[in-house]
């Protein structure tokens, strides 16, 4: 059976699919869309999942549309929307980077976002949306002052990785030392949302992530091409006339813009970026970054987890950040075990 197979558009534009990588895609987000139903009826009034699809179609009572658009739609929007954004920028780093460990979470930038967010609760006591916009500059500032320190005739691997810890490690400790300084009301509030949660999420939150996913998913998927030639090494993808610098550049602010207005809209939901892509690569059996199969991984596993704290916990539900961090945890530990056994580290 091929595993790759040639389209040609009548334009005269000819494209290699591989199938595999395009069933499995598509049952992703299957799996994505069908936990997105299942959660958005999931709750202290349970809505049959009949129902809920019936109600998005326009076609429910009012007492469920009221439910299902206002209540449960947009939290279950922010999920989809936060878990296939760090499923992306987690699928960037590790390719930029050729390492499995390159991920937001490793790297610092959630650490970065959330200094952000921090400065603007203990030091201002922001608005919800002067702490999203701390947490968008707080991330945004840690990804350039990583990009600079690794910075050496070019970003290369196990270096952006090891300035990435050490940035991490400072910036966490800057975290401690505001929460120290902060009064118990702020302290309180800043627990809350460096947690990472869905609760209590809606429109505001919706269309500002959509928006931006709407200009950087089309930028990160026209220069994927590039991002393929340079895992083979700059000095081949020189020599096959890719930009490396410039495509490096673009694909580095893309995934830091995406983790930084993900954690922003949620706080900073742990180690999504990091298993998403190994996950989705390991079920494609494809080389390359897969971006949309990683981009679909990460909004099942948010969506997922989100159920799970609701159906496991009730109304003492976790936070989704404390789920994804345990299972994320144990998927961590797996990947370092199997990098030694296989040499790598």
């Amino acid at each position: 059976m091929k595993t790759h197979r040639a389209v040609r558009t009548p334009g005269g534009l000819s494209l290699r699919v591989d199938v595999r990588t395009l069933v499995v895609g598509t049952l992703l987000l299957l799996v994505a869309l069908t936990a997105s139903v299942v959660l958005i009826g999931t709750g202290d009034f349970p809505i049959p999942a009949a129902d809920v699809v019936r109600t998005l179609l326009g076609e429910g009572d009012p007492g469920q549309e009221f439910i299902v658009t206002e209540l449960r739609l947009p939290r279950v929007l922010v999920g989809l929307l936060v878990g296939a954004s760090l499923g992306l920028a987690g699928a960037l780093f590790q390719s930029v980077s050729r390492n499995p460990l390159g991920s937001p979470d490793v790297l610092g930038l959630g650490q970065g976002a959330t200094a952000g967010a921090l400065v603007v609760i203990v030091l201002f006591s922001g608005t919800a949306n002067q702490v999203a916009l701390g947490a968008l500059v707080g991330g945004l500032a840690t990804g350039f002052a990583i990009y600079v320190l690794a910075w050496k005739r070019g970003v290369h691997g196990y270096r952006l990785v090891l300035v990435g810890i050490g940035v991490s490690a400072v910036v966490t400790a800057v975290n401690g030392y505001l929460l120290t300084k902060s009064d118990i009301v702020d302290a309180a509030r800043a627990i809350v949302w460096m947690t990472g949660s869905l609760d209590g999420r809606d429109w505001d939150q919706v269309w500002p992530l959509l928006a931006l996913c709407a200009i950087l998913v089309p930028l990160v998927l026209a220069n994927s091409r590039g991002l393929r030639m340079m895992e083979m090494g700059d000095d081949v993808s020189y020599a096959l006339g890719v930009r490396v610098e410039r495509v490096r550049l673009v694909l580095m602010l893309s995934a830091v813009l995406l983790t930084a207005a993900a954690t922003a809209a949620s706080g900073p939901v742990g180690f999504v970026a990091l298993t998403a892509p190994q996950l989705a690569r390991r079920l494609t059996r494809s080389p390359g970054p897969n971006l949309v199969p990683a981009m679909c991984m990460g909004a099942a596993l948010l969506v997922s987890a989100d159920w799970i704290s609701q159906r496991a916990f009730g109304a003492g539900q976790l936070p989704v950040g404390v789920v994804t961090g345990v299972l994320g945890g144990v998927y961590l530990l797996w990947l370092l075990v199997t990098e030694r056994r296989a040499g790598r580290i």
